[in-house]
């Protein structure tokens, strides 16, 4: 799987658009800015959706309410994030596919996509009965801790695969070199 997950980011990286992506003088550099402030949009509402959940803020807002307002901006500054984000990876294809953080990072969300479809699943099959409560029933509250945690965890890891000290070309345990996709005798930074 390793040398498949190499070779397709191989193939990216001898694409013309991938070298002027990570070549260029200003553009990797608004494509990552826009990531970053879609990331804070998108991450801080969701918090703020989550931490409802919990009754930690905003606990006289009814919850259908503050979703209402909230779900579009949210979901408009996902899109972007996601789209950046894919365009960040064309941008450095061999590097950020061979990263640990990254692989851990795309596993996260994963999880939080799930958890996001059950959270919502949930939420408004239950919505009346709870929806002028302070906080939410405890599966949903579950479901809005783990979006913290992951979500918390996921930046830590994006923040991390900038600066990868389990970088494939470095000498490391084997386990680490399976899990970051190293690709034994093929390093292509």
């Amino acid at each position: 799987m390793n040398q498949f997950i190499y070779d397709i980011a191989v193939w990216f990286d001898d694409t013309a658009w991938s070298t002027a992506i990570h070549e260029s003088y200003y553009l990797y550099n608004w494509i990552e800015s826009t990531h970053v402030l879609t990331l804070m949009l998108s991450l801080g509402i969701l918090f703020l959706i989550d931490m409802r959940m919990l009754g930690w803020a905003l606990p006289n807002v009814p919850a259908t309410r503050l979703a209402e307002r909230l779900n579009t901006p949210m979901l408009i500054g996902f899109v972007v994030m996601f789209v950046t984000g894919f365009l960040l990876l064309y941008a450095v294809p061999v590097r950020s596919s061979q990263s640990l953080w990254f692989r851990i990072k795309m596993v996260l969300l994963v999880v939080c996509a799930v958890n996001a479809y059950l959270f919502h699943k949930r939420m408004t099959q239950s919505i009346q009965t709870w929806e002028h409560e302070p906080r939410a029933p405890s599966a949903l509250r579950r479901g809005a801790a783990i979006s913290l945690a992951f979500w918390t965890v996921i930046v830590i890891c994006g923040r991390f695969i900038a600066y990868d000290w389990y970088d494939c070309e470095y000498a490391q345990p084997d386990l680490v070199r399976a899990i970051a996709g190293c690709v034994d005798g093929q390093t292509r930074f």
